[in-house]
């Protein structure tokens, strides 16, 4: 992961941010000793497909126990760091979130928290008894062709620790948190087509050789405008996907699990 640097006292609670968003991090962890920080493109294959995965109701099913604890820490830290009551902090957590993609970018942006601070305590609770997810995963992963990438929305922290409760950790060449997803200072998580493409010019990686694996469509609409694949995971209670039960025109391949992605991205992807 990357360092934490020396960071100055946050301004008191409630005091809007004057100035450019504080850079929290440099290159993405990288994981394969053949890779070299900061240098994905001089040091990765130039053939062959490269999988981008989303991590919550991706990789693991979020929504069984972990989403509601990440929901009720988040509201107990917009409550703690801003001196609001509960249903202000409730308010604030959902609107930021649909606004930005993370409340934490407008705890940032609205209030001038500091971001390392409140990803630590609204993720600060004991995550692995709570992580569900396919049985073989380590398996399947493996078994799929190509480099592997995470790109997720969630901190670096929670990420690895899901990743290594769930055994696949080590079939990952790096790992995307939102501490890397900041362009020219500031945060741009998924969707932003201008992220994805730093994602992959850092990575070495053409548009048509990667395929994003997500539970959130808008993510994948992004995905396919810049020229990517895109692999729809249905999940019955990721937000606003529970009623399409259909492929969009946007997808190129639905699945309800991992196992299906193995069963046909060689038809889809490889040929």
């Amino acid at each position: 992961m990357p360092v934490t640097p020396n960071r100055p006292r946050p301004p008191p609670a409630g005091t809007p941010s004057r100035g450019p968003v504080r850079t929290l991090a440099g290159p993405p962890r990288r994981l394969r000793s053949n890779r070299v920080v900061g240098h994905g493109a001089h040091t990765a294959p130039k053939h062959g497909p490269v999988w981008l995965f989303d991590l919550d109701n991706t990789l693991h099913d979020t929504s069984h126990a972990i989403f509601p604890q990440i929901d009720r820490h988040m509201t107990l830290a917009v409550q703690s760091m801003l001196q609001v009551d509960e249903a202000q902090a409730n308010t604030l957590r959902e609107r930021y979130w649909r606004r930005y993609g993370a409340t934490m970018i407008g705890m940032v942006r609205h209030h001038g928290v500091d971001a390392r601070e409140f990803l630590a305590r609204s993720h600060g609770f004991d995550i692995p008894p709570l992580i569900r997810a396919e049985r073989d995963l380590p398996r399947l992963l493996a078994r799929l062709p190509g480099r592997r990438i995470l790109l997720t929305n969630a901190p670096l922290c929670y990420a690895t620790t899901v990743l290594r409760h769930l055994g696949i950790l080590h079939l990952f060449d790096s790992l995307w948190g939102i501490e890397e997803m900041q362009l020219h200072g500031e945060f741009r998580p998924k969707p932003s087509r201008s992220m994805l493409r730093h994602v992959l010019a850092r990575e070495g990686v053409e548009a048509h050789r990667a395929i994003l694996i997500e539970d959130t469509l808008n993510n994948l609409r992004a995905a396919r405008a810049i020229g990517m694949g895109t692999v729809y995971i249905h999940h019955p209670h990721t937000p606003f996907g529970g009623r399409h039960y259909r492929r969009p025109g946007y997808v190129d391949l639905r699945i309800n699990n991992l196992r299906q992605l193995l069963l046909h991205a060689s038809a889809r992807f490889l040929v």
